[in-house]
């Protein structure tokens, strides 16, 4: 069977090649890039969803903290999405591009507001919450290649794999709107179904910024 590709065009002109499960910037290395922060005050972010053969998704424990999160980053001022996805996929979990397969990403910028106490009104330019690009990964390699020891200030000190769906309840209650939208939009393209989504999912407690 021949090769089939998707090109997908984005909002900020960033396209993909999705050949065979992989994801591609058409025109690496002069792939288009994205300001740090935008006019707006959004930063440009990547999220990364990890699943395993069994279409659980690793969660990381912040270092020092309580909260559970996906693997996310900024992307800088000449990166493509794609080459700071992998850059954070280094950092943070201590995996290389040999290590996943690429499965899908989202469409589009998805957006979150900081809470105001959060957001430092000292600092130029005035960053007020996020703007991401979301990849959805499958492992590859034997789990005890994640690592949160690459570099000297690490985003995680534990890691566990949960249900598909658990992330938007386990997430800081700011992020939840963007998780929800993330992992409907990346679920067709799992290997396998995902489970049934559960009924908290939709309610407004679970997210109440939504």
């Amino acid at each position: 069977m021949p090769p089939v590709c998707l090109v997908a065009a984005c909002d900020d002109g960033f396209r993909l090649w999705l050949r065979y499960g992989t994801i591609r910037p058409l025109s690496h290395p002069d792939a288009p890039t994205v300001d740090r922060i935008d006019s707006q005050g959004y930063r440009a972010n990547v999220g990364i969803v990890v699943s395993d053969e069994g279409g659980l998704v690793l969660l990381g424990g912040r270092v020092g903290q309580q909260g559970w999160q996906f693997p996310q980053g900024g992307i800088g001022p000449r990166e493509s999405a794609e080459e700071a996805m992998f850059r954070e996929l280094r950092e943070e979990i201590g995996l290389d591009p040999a290590d996943v397969r690429v499965l899908a990403a989202t469409r589009g910028w998805l957006r979150y507001r900081l809470p105001e106490r959060y957001v430092r009104r000292d600092s130029q330019p005035l960053c007020i919450g996020q703007k991401q690009r979301w990849f959805l990964l499958q492992l590859t390699a034997p789990k005890s290649r994640l690592r949160g020891d690459t570099t000297n200030q690490p985003e995680f000190d534990r890691w566990r794999w949960v249900d598909y769906w658990e992330p938007v309840r386990e997430v800081i209650h700011f992020k939840r709107r963007v998780y929800r939208k993330a992992l409907q939009q990346l679920a067709p393209s799992l290997p396998a179904p995902p489970p049934p989504v559960p009924e908290w999912f939709q309610q407004r407690s679970v997210d109440p910024n939504a």
